[in-house]
């Protein structure tokens, strides 16, 4: 395949953000058809809508709107007019109506093969971003995920080699996570002081590129109390403020260990910028409970912002019609305003041959 002859950054002042429609047996497909029904959406980025239609069509009976997009057949006559979404159409559901409310493989085959367009999107310096709506873990690997996560799969898609992890957003609170997706009688043995380093300065390099010059970031400790002087564990005395004193001799505002079940009411309170948790539950939990509705995922350490709602699938609600978008609002505005912080190199012509 040709590569474009246009780096992200020269094309238009407006970036190109890849928009999925997530799980189509969740609420995905009907928070993205509303989301993309707002105008300021559209003025505000040149959209790249990839979908199967029959996915499309359901989300937007379910939303009550229609959407008008551009019609292209593929990467090589994508073109933009303002104010519309460009559509690039794929049969993944072989014309069968999504089943909703549950986990299944053609569900997620669709989702992973739209994931799998988008990331070639970037690959070939045709979209600087990429907003999904939610997806569903156990639904891509029936549909094809061998990876961890999408993140991971991402991560090998982008043959990015350094670390990665997911920022949780509500507000203007950011966290991070030493360790996510793995079993929580594993998560000790996978505390570093490189992977505390690691989760802070990936927070602090993002928070600067969204626009906060100087971030103050907490960490929490591992243990209840923050081992509570050793009495309750040694990592924070072994591991975690080692890393933390570290870090601060390298230039960073890094704060602890805290107690994890205090250190969310100062964050809260504005006190600091991002919250480094250890596991991901230690986190979530909190930033769900702060704001579930508007929470927002970002997969971190990518060479593109990419994001989604920290809503999930939620099957249980899907086809209702009554999914909240504000978080998926959000994370449109975030991935809208990162890309255009920092443009993303054209794409080499091998990468683009893979893509």
């Amino acid at each position: 395949m040709p590569t474009s002859s246009k780096t992200p950054s020269a094309i238009s002042a407006k970036p190109r953000v890849a928009v999925l429609l997530g799980d189509p047996s969740g609420i995905g497909p009907e928070m993205a058809v509303n989301l993309l029904a707002r105008q300021r959406n559209l003025d505000a980025a040149r959209v790249l809508l990839i979908a199967d239609p029959i996915v499309l069509a359901a989300g937007e009976r379910v939303a009550g709107v229609k959407l008008d997009p551009v019609q292209v057949t593929g990467f090589d006559d994508l073109r933009f007019e303002d104010g519309r979404p460009s559509l690039i159409a794929r049969d993944w559901m072989a014309g069968r109506e999504p089943v909703l409310g549950e986990s299944n493989e053609a569900s997620g085959r669709a989702s992973f093969e739209a994931l799998e367009l988008a990331t070639s999107a970037v690959r070939r310096g045709q979209a600087e971003a990429i907003l999904f709506a939610p997806l569903n873990k156990h639904s891509l690997r029936l549909g094809g995920l061998v990876h961890e996560d999408e993140l991971r799969y991402m991560q090998e898609r982008f043959a990015v080699t350094g670390f990665v992890c997911e920022f949780n957003l509500t507000g203007s609170l950011w966290t991070s996570r030493v360790t996510s997706h793995i079993p929580l009688k594993e998560v000790a043995s996978h505390i570093t002081m490189q992977g505390v380093s690691d989760a802070v300065k990936i927070i602090a390099s993002a928070l600067r590129r969204s626009g906060v010059a100087q971030p103050r970031i907490a960490v929490t400790g591992l243990n209840p109390h923050a081992g509570d002087g050793g009495s309750i564990g040694m990592e924070e005395i072994e591991i975690i403020a080692p890393a933390i004193e570290r870090l601060r001799a390298e230039g960073f505002d890094a704060r602890g260990p805290f107690s994890p079940d205090t250190v969310f009411i100062g964050a809260r309170r504005g006190d600091v910028d991002a919250v480094v948790s250890m596991y991901h539950d230690q986190g979530q939990i909190a930033m769900k409970l702060m704001g579930f509705e508007q929470g927002v995922t970002l997969h971190g350490g990518l060479p593109v912002p990419v994001a989604t709602s920290a809503s999930g699938s939620a099957f249980d609600i899907a086809g209702k019609g009554i999914a909240q978008i504000e978080g998926l609002q959000q994370a449109f505005d975030l991935c809208v305003r990162m890309a255009g912080s920092a443009p993303v190199p054209a794409p080499s012509k091998a990468q683009a041959a893979a893509a």
